[in-house]
């Protein structure tokens, strides 16, 4: 194993976390504690048990794919790169995990709906990535994530059928962008999740159709008033169009998934305007 021994180990531990996407559910997360009506604190609570939940997702990630990641020579990949060691990382991810379970429990059963993204999570790190199931986490994950906020209020509510059902795509959507760039490494050590099967220009295209589709529903089904809906709805046609766009020049880059951040932040957004 080659040793990097450039930059600090807290670094690499930082890197190894998946950065864009843990802050990236983390603010979506606050911003639907926001729009559940949660106090002060407990939009803190939810925020911390979210965001060291995608933390121990993150690490487990890399920890468990070191040595497929070495094999293809992942230079973005700390872990298999030796910038941080491994135990590190496994203590970090069991830590985080462990802080998880005690900032959920006070939620109660918004807590326990929280779990079940970190849940998810972990059940695609150990095997189901590698399946055509590869995509059931992220539906049922990002599914119950509105959830986590609503049920997180005093009374808990359950939101409504558009907001998981939305979740739901928006998940599946993060998971083909998130695979696109790292098919060809994947394939070569065995990994077989639902968008290998699919090919990289059938994911590429299926990334905006369920975009588009997620955005739909919150329009349809949501409760924001006629004019926020058409305002909402055109912004968020706009986003995708260019997700699309991104997606035929360049299926393997990091754009369509950046670019389906910012159709979730658009959709949070008409979620929102839409909320009981």
């Amino acid at each position: 194993m080659v040793v990097d021994r450039q930059g600090s180990p807290v670094r690499g531990l930082l890197l190894s976390c998946h950065p864009l996407p843990t802050v990236g559910v983390t603010a979506v997360t606050a911003g639907l504690g926001l729009s559940a009506g949660l106090g002060p604190g407990r939009i803190v609570l939810l925020t911390a048990a979210v965001f060291t939940g995608q933390l121990s997702i993150g690490w487990s990630n890399d920890r468990l794919d070191a040595a497929r990641d070495r094999a293809v020579g992942r230079a973005d990949k700390p872990a298999a790169r030796g910038a941080v060691p491994l135990p590190v990382v496994t203590t970090a991810a069991a830590l985080a995990l462990v802080a998880t379970v005690g900032l959920s429990v006070p939620l109660g059963a918004g807590g326990a709906a929280a779990l079940v993204l970190v849940a998810s999570g972990w059940a695609y790190n150990l095997g189901l990535k590698a399946t055509a199931l590869s995509f059931l986490p992220y539906l049922t994950g990002f599914g119950f994530l509105p959830a986590a906020a609503t049920l997180s209020a005093t009374p808990p509510y359950w939101p409504g059928w558009w907001a998981m059902t939305a979740g739901a795509l928006l998940g599946l959507a993060a998971h083909l962008a998130n695979v696109l760039p790292d098919l060809r490494d994947d394939a070569a050590t065995g990994v077989r999740g639902l968008p290998h099967r699919w090919g990289m220009r059938v994911t590429a295209i299926g990334v905006p159709v369920v975009l588009a589709a997620a955005g739909a529903v919150l329009v349809v089904g949501g409760g924001a008033s006629g004019p926020v809906r058409l305002v909402g709805g055109v912004a968020i046609a706009v986003a995708v169009g260019a997700v699309a766009v991104a997606g035929f020049r360049n299926p393997e880059g990091r754009a369509l998934f950046v670019g389906t951040l910012v159709v979730a932040a658009l959709d949070l957004a008409l979620f929102a305007l839409g909320a009981p």
